[in-house]
């Protein structure tokens, strides 16, 4: 699918400025300062100096909090955000309201207790982020996330993204009549977006431990409506695609 971009110039800026290069910077910024988010519920808060929340601002990490301070800036980290920064970049330590750091395994445990199906839709979250893809939540979509190719503010969202699970511990319950699918293949056509539905196959592993994520792998699947006007004997083109990568 090729790339819908905002405006002339666009994808020259993309080019020249990389999201693997925007976030590797990010990292080496978070790493030297040592920072340390807050955990609050279901979300973690990030106080950054100022040249720190331009590079969050660039990687399109978390939403800026208002506040008074003018040396500060806060962020809003979502769970698979913040859990991201901390386990896949190993560039952002997190602790708890009594200020003591939480390892992996709490942050783990505790992110399991907030969302049930954290492990799936963190796999998820990784496997788009790990692409170099901006992502985002989806609810305002219908869907769990939004993934942009670049910067927002360069380019248009190309999927909604609904996260899938194998078995009994379905992710989100989505899809599974016929009504809902139409329906959302309905809301993606209206907003101009592909649906994307990504499968998470535990391949026999629980979910005890973040290390299951490298046993876990995802099924990309993109779905289309069926038109009738296109859909003649000599159409060969498929409405869904799949390909399995970790």
């Amino acid at each position: 699918m090729a790339r819908k971009w905002k405006a002339k110039g666009a994808e020259a800026k993309a080019l020249a400025d990389p999201m693997s290069k925007i976030v590797l910077q990010l990292q080496s910024s978070l790493i030297q300062s040592d920072a340390r988010g807050i955990l609050c519920g279901c979300s973690v808060l990030l106080a950054a100096e100022e040249e720190q929340a331009h590079l969050l601002g660039r990687a399109y990490f978390g939403n800026r909090v208002i506040n008074a301070e003018k040396d500060k800036h806060w962020f809003q980290l979502d769970m698979e955000e913040a859990f991201f920064l901390c386990y896949s970049l190993k560039c952002l330590k997190i602790v708890g309201e009594d200020k003591r750091p939480k390892d992996v395994q709490e942050l783990w445990q505790h992110m399991k207790s907030k969302k049930a199906a954290f492990p799936d839709f963190y796999k998820a979250y990784s496997h788009l982020r790990l692409k170099n893809w901006v992502v985002r939540p989806g609810f305002k979509y219908g869907a769990d996330f939004v993934a942009y190719r670049h910067h927002p503010n360069l380019v248009h969202s190309d999927y909604a993204v609904l996260v899938s699970s194998e078995g009994d511990g379905e992710a989100n319950g989505r899809l599974r009549v016929w009504s809902d699918i139409h329906g959302t293949l309905r809301l993606c056509l209206g907003v101009v977006k592909t649906l994307l539905v990504l499968s998470i196959s535990k391949n026999g592993h629980d979910a005890a431990s973040p290390s299951c994520l490298e046993n876990y792998t995802v099924d990309e699947r993109t779905v289309s409506r069926w038109v009738p006007e296109q859909g003649r004997e000599d159409d060969t083109s498929v409405d869904v695609e799949s390909q399995v990568s970790q």
